[in-house]
């Protein structure tokens, strides 16, 4: 995924953009960076890799060296960002969060114009971040090429750009992702997750709307372009990705967790001893289980953080399942011959939670019930990179359908999306007996969009219904 978070003072904005960016470490894990402008030094910046580190201690340095009245920050789970960049508009520093589909169709297009190359990065994919760049690059103006960028990305892109004059705030044409921005005297600020400057002393103004582009200065925040009538915001931001004290389009991520699990009790009819979350996302949804169900909350396990602060995970499958495990610590009096219900956020590929389920029957589990909170899920992203996986065969769900069609049975995807048909039943109790649950019961997509409080038409369900 990745983040992003800027700043435009008129006094140095150095400890500001420091923290806020920090802010957004849950959201990745590869690369971080901050960029900073003032007028005596120009332009100063700094990328570190922080798969092994966390952000502030990668930056602790930069922090007391670098100066500047502007800067952009992000978190990024990839590509090294942000850039600097020099052009006929100038030198501006650039940060973007999304995903863009059409990759080559676009680099023909650049090649065309005449830009030159691309510089590749380990694996020989291009940065993102440098395409962005060289789209924007192509127009006249900076306003004109962000709305070019816009135009011809297959997927989403959010973006940042810093030049000496201010910082230019994109949000993505159907605002996918948030872009919310923030006010105290003499500075303003804008910032993917709208927790992240509240401690800063920054009071919340406003969230850009879908396709707005707005200019920032210590101001305020000016807007260029305005927003479209559509939206489609990424639903698995409330289930999963956010932090729990952010807000988008007004509705928390930790009220909504409370309803999906209030939402999940009610259609229940287990009677376990405990319920429980898996740390840290599905804590909420738990928690929203055990108050409307009145079955008791409690951590059977627990989350060690003093060395695993963050979600970091290595690219071996297999090592990822070892440290899924490692990070849980079981609490043995509490599940030691109980029966016990479950919530996590999701099951993608399955492999983590039957580790976990398979560590709590070891533990003493008597029964272990599965309540993910969210749809099973049934496409790959097409709009953020929450999943790099190069096949939809990676979830667990396409793969149980596979194996249904091997068994010559004719495969209907709609018939197992709608979780009243006996097709969907099949493959949730296929999936059940795969990862060895007590039960398995998926939130229903109906009852988590009732969740979020916001009209359907304007959430993006395309993981779970493939819907666009």
């Amino acid at each position: 995924m990745g983040g992003f978070f800027g700043v435009a003072s008129k006094e140095d904005c150095v400890f500001d953009l420091f923290f806020g960016t920090d802010y957004h470490s849950h959201l990745g894990t590869r690369r971080a960076g901050m960029a900073v402008y003032s007028e005596e030094k120009g332009y100063d910046r700094a990328i570190h890799n922080i798969e092994n580190a966390p952000f502030r201690t990668k930056f602790d340095k930069d922090v007391n060296t670098m100066r500047g009245n502007l800067g952009i920050g992000c978190i990024s789970d990839y590509e090294p960002q942000p850039l600097l960049v020099r052009s006929h508009h100038g030198t501006y520093a650039i940060t973007t969060v999304g995903k863009i589909n059409n990759t080559e169709e676009i680099l023909k297009g650049v090649f065309a114009h005449g830009h030159s190359h691309f510089l590749e990065m380990s694996g020989g994919d291009i940065n993102s971040t440098e395409l962005v760049a060289s789209i924007v690059n192509e127009k006249d103006n900076l306003l004109e090429g962000i709305r070019y960028a816009q135009d011809v990305i297959d997927g989403s892109m959010s973006l940042l750009i810093m030049t000496p004059k201010g910082i230019y705030a994109a949000r993505d044409r159907m605002g996918r992702t948030p872009v919310a921005v923030g006010k105290k005297e003499g500075a303003c600020c804008v910032s993917f997750e709208s927790f992240a400057y509240l401690n800063l002393g920054y009071a919340p103004e406003r969230e850009l709307g879908p396709g707005e582009v707005a200019v920032l200065t210590p101001e305020g925040a000016r807007t260029l372009v305005k927003p479209g009538g559509d939206m489609k915001i990424c639903t698995f931001l409330w289930v999963y990705y956010g932090y729990p004290s952010a807000s988008y389009e007004g509705m928390s991520v930790e009220q909504m967790r409370y309803n999906c699990g209030a939402s999940m009790a009610d259609r229940d009819d287990v009677a376990p001893d405990i319920v429980a979350g898996v740390p840290d996302s599905g804590t909420a949804h738990a928690v929203g289980y055990a108050n409307r169900s009145g079955i008791p909350f409690s951590r059977p396990f627990i989350k060690y953080t003093p060395t695993w602060p963050r979600s970091f995970m290595p690219t071996i499958q297999t090592q990822r399942n070892l440290i899924a495990r490692m990070k849980l610590i079981p609490v043995q009096d509490l599940i030691q011959d109980k029966s016990m219900l479950l919530i996590d956020d999701s099951i993608v590929r399955g492999t983590q939670l039957r580790e976990t389920t398979e560590f709590l029957y070891q533990s003493g589990a008597r029964e272990v019930h599965i309540r993910p909170a969210c749809p099973p899920i049934m496409f790959g992203c097409k709009y953020l990179n929450f999943s790099r996986s190069s096949s939809e065969m990676d979830l667990i769900a396409r793969r149980v359908l596979k194996e249904m069609a091997d068994e010559d049975r004719k495969i209907d995807l709609k018939n197992y999306v709608d979780p009243d048909t006996p097709e969907y039943e099949e493959m949730v109790g296929r999936i059940r007996k795969q990862l060895n649950f007590t039960s398995l019961r998926f939130n229903r997509l109906d009852d988590m969009i009732q969740a979020v409080g916001i009209d359907r038409e304007k959430l993006c369900t395309y993981c779970w219904d493939g819907r666009e």
